[in-house]
């Protein structure tokens, strides 16, 4: 028997003005993103919502197994603790961590709305604190509002297993203790908000993948989304 997803919610819609009054993006860049937006939303079931299945197929993967948003998520990742390594792999523990930074509300499913918010945080204009704080997000496994050694370790050893890398643990730990000592101004074994806030401000390369450039101008840098608005999701994927 075949496994279908189901996504129970009327659609919501939100003004494109409105959302790029909020956002870095232009009310044409807006009106463009959507088109990318309707493909993901209608890979499994066409409601106008991302779940978390559509958003494994749309973002993390294509037909040729790759993708612009997956090999930049693994950097971002691994940047702080293992910046010799790019590694760039499909992790459902990534894949869970990150749907549920687009998915503000937590019910599931990822609205128009909250996808071009998510992505404003990567657009070349947004602040070193919005993607610091993205981050901080992403790396606080628990959400408990600190990032813990154990999360880290959590989602570093999922990003190794999953590249079949093999280290062993002591030097796991060294490295991992390594960014803690410089964090964890306190002491405390955990590094708060405040902490995280001024590590990065003395390493802003951490963030140089918090970036992407062609959110700039994406109707010039893919004018396909305008233009040619029923490609398939493939193409899509290609053309970033």
């Amino acid at each position: 028997m075949g496994c279908f997803v189901f996504k129970a919610k009327r659609q919501v819609y939100e003004d494109e003005a409105n959302l790029a009054a909020e956002t870095h993006f232009t009310v044409k860049e807006v009106k463009a993103l959507f088109q990318l937006f309707r493909k993901l939303s209608s890979c499994i079931i066409d409601d106008g919502f991302i779940s978390k299945e559509e958003f494994q197929i749309g973002l993390f993967r294509n037909s040729r197994k790759q993708s612009f948003f997956t090999d930049r998520v693994t950097s971002i990742l691994c940047s702080p603790f293992f910046p010799v390594f790019d590694i760039c792999i499909y992790c459902l523990r990534i894949l869970d961590q990150m749907f549920k930074l687009f998915d503000s509300k937590n019910d599931g499913l990822i609205e128009f709305g909250e996808f071009i918010r998510a992505l404003s945080v990567f657009h070349p204009d947004a602040s070193l604190e919005e993607k610091a704080d993205f981050l901080f997000k992403l790396y606080d496994v628990c959400h408990v509002g600190f990032i813990e050694h154990g999360g880290v370790k959590e989602m570093v050893m999922a990003l190794l297993n999953e590249s079949e890398l093999t280290l062993p643990d002591h030097i796991i730990e060294a490295i991992i203790n390594k960014t803690f000592k410089e964090a964890d101004c306190n002491g405390d074994g955990k590094i708060d908000a405040e902490e995280w806030k001024d590590f990065v401000s003395t390493n802003p390369s951490l963030l140089k993948n918090m970036t992407i450039p062609y959110l700039k101008d994406i109707t010039a840098a893919f004018p396909s989304f305008v233009m040619k608005p029923d490609m398939d999701t493939d193409e899509i994927n290609v053309a970033i």
